[in-house]
């Protein structure tokens, strides 16, 4: 009875933010509270919810504080030459876009954290799309989708969460899976590639000149396809792009506003960020460039949890770049939109995590789902775990898979003969899927950011990121690592 309400729980939550009935906060609230009395539990639902919160407090806080610190390093201009390299890069062709906007996300992604990825990536790209008037779930879910393949870093979370549940040396389970993610990261540029011409083919291609003129004096004619963009950057005639699910509805996909345009006098780039803000701190560029390595650095060796490495480095920067308290209030009530978008959201996270875990439904689905693999698939155990991580992965958190499931289905594995290790390494296959899973805090980081609904983002995003992770279980499969 629990595994039935467990999937009914998760089906009822994505239908109803996928059909847009209710917000992704609300959905997380009260479907879970719904089901806790459903299942005869409503007395411990404070318990399952304080428990959840508990757990998520510390990502919680770290979001917060990662997001004032990458807020105030976007204010400063820490990152407006890497805007700059890849606006020269994309120039203002749609397809070499989305490319940038894989190649940046992969690259950010070396350090460990999907947040701090997401944030970089948005603020380079997001005044881009705006201007031309590309899909931001496009831009979303080829972020989201590069992340999850490097996200199987050993410092990335689910490697190390498979080498200490299955006690096995986390080099032993990352190193052989190279050629597989490298499969799995190209498969993510090809993507791109396609989803970019079809950007291309739904916009046109502008030239560099075009895209330089204000937005408000301008007509900016398509070289391909019909139709033309008005004053304002909004596409006229038909913005959908025909199979591709581009089209960006929901998602404020239309390129008014950006605020990207570049002056009048500006013929040699496209800046995607206002060169002459108030905000900008020049002559501390290479102290804030220093201290994001450093704190990055210490991130990755670990030497202080993360919520304390971004709650220093905020409070640093703050203090270094806007010695001033009215300057201070201000960058923080700037970014306090999306601090409480994301916060909100995280701790709405906790009470669909605690009552799923606390009332036993994600024991129960696991052990239906272990329990309903046909004897004759014993010997293929591996190829199994990497098919289940898909959906296991999607609809739990890595911890309550790595640590609750992947033992139970390497034991099952070691009695037909097949390796621990080869179970740990098929278990990482599902990742480029679970960064856009609704359980993770950093996508709500990437779709705030973005401006994109989540539903709309879930609805584009999924079939994409399951296809790479099925990319990378074939490659697995044929060079010989699971």
């Amino acid at each position: 009875m629990l595994t039935i309400l467990g999937f009914t729980m998760i089906a009822t939550f994505l239908v109803l933010i996928m059909m847009k009935k209710m917000s992704p906060i609300a959905a997380l609230v009260l479907v879970p509270a719904l089901f806790c009395v459903l299942v005869g539990k409503g007395a411990h639902l404070g318990d399952y919810v304080i428990e959840g919160v508990g757990n998520l407090a510390p990502t919680a806080a770290m979001l917060m504080f990662a997001i004032v610190y990458f807020g105030v390093m976007i204010d400063v201009g820490l990152f407006d030459p890497i805007v700059r390299g890849i606006l020269r890069f994309c120039k203002a062709d749609p397809m070499r876009i989305v490319v940038g906007t894989a190649l940046l996300a992969a690259i950010v992604s070396l350090d460990g954290d999907g947040s701090t990825t997401f944030m970089i990536t948005v603020s380079a790209m997001y005044p881009l799309y705006k201007r031309l008037g590309m899909s931001l779930v496009v831009m979303t879910g080829v972020a989201a989708t590069a992340n999850g393949v490097m996200n199987t870093l050993p410092w990335g979370g689910p490697t190390a969460r498979a080498a200490t549940a299955l006690k096995l040396d986390a080099g032993d389970i990352f190193v052989p899976m190279i050629p597989a993610l490298a499969v799995g990261l190209l498969f993510v540029f090809i993507l791109s590639y396609v989803l970019g011409m079809r950007e291309r083919k739904r916009l046109g291609y502008l030239s560099l000149k075009e895209a330089l003129e204000p937005e408000s004096e301008t007509v900016l004619v398509k070289a391909g396809g019909s139709g033309a963009k008005d004053a304002s950057g909004t596409a006229s005639g038909s913005a959908s792009g025909s199979g591709s699910d581009a089209s960006g509805s929901g998602s404020d996909a239309s390129g008014s506003g950006s605020g990207a345009a570049a002056g009048p006098g500006d013929t040699e780039e496209f800046q995607g960020l206002d060169p002459n803000r108030e905000t900008l701190r020049p002559k501390l560029y290479w102290f804030n460039a220093g201290l994001t390595i450093a704190l990055l650095t210490a991130m990755i060796m670990e030497l202080l949890p993360i919520p304390v490495l971004f709650i220093l480095g905020a409070a640093l920067a703050l203090t270094v770049n806007y010695p001033k308290m009215s300057d201070q209030r201000a960058r923080i009530g700037a970014h306090a939109e999306n601090v409480l978008n994301v916060a909100g959201m995280v701790f709405a996270a906790a009470v669909f995590t605690g009552v799923l875990t606390g009332t036993g439904m994600v024991k129960h689905m696991a052990d239906w789902l272990v329990g309903a693999i046909p004897e004759g698939m014993g010997p293929h155990m591996a190829i199994v775990t990497g098919l289940l991580s898909l959906p296991l992965t999607y609809f739990m958190s890595n911890d309550g898979f790595y640590f609750g499931v992947l033992p139970v289905l390497a034991e099952a594995g070691a009695a037909h003969g097949v390796s621990p290790v080869e179970i740990a390494r098929a278990s990482l296959v599902g990742q480029a899927l679970h960064m856009s899973s609704p359980l993770v805090p950093a996508v709500y980081v990437l779709v705030g950011m973005a401006k994109v609904e989540f539903g709309d983002h879930t609805r584009f995003t999924v079939k994409w990121a399951a296809l790479t992770s099925l990319v990378v279980l074939a490659a697995s499969v044929v060079f010989g690592i699971v």
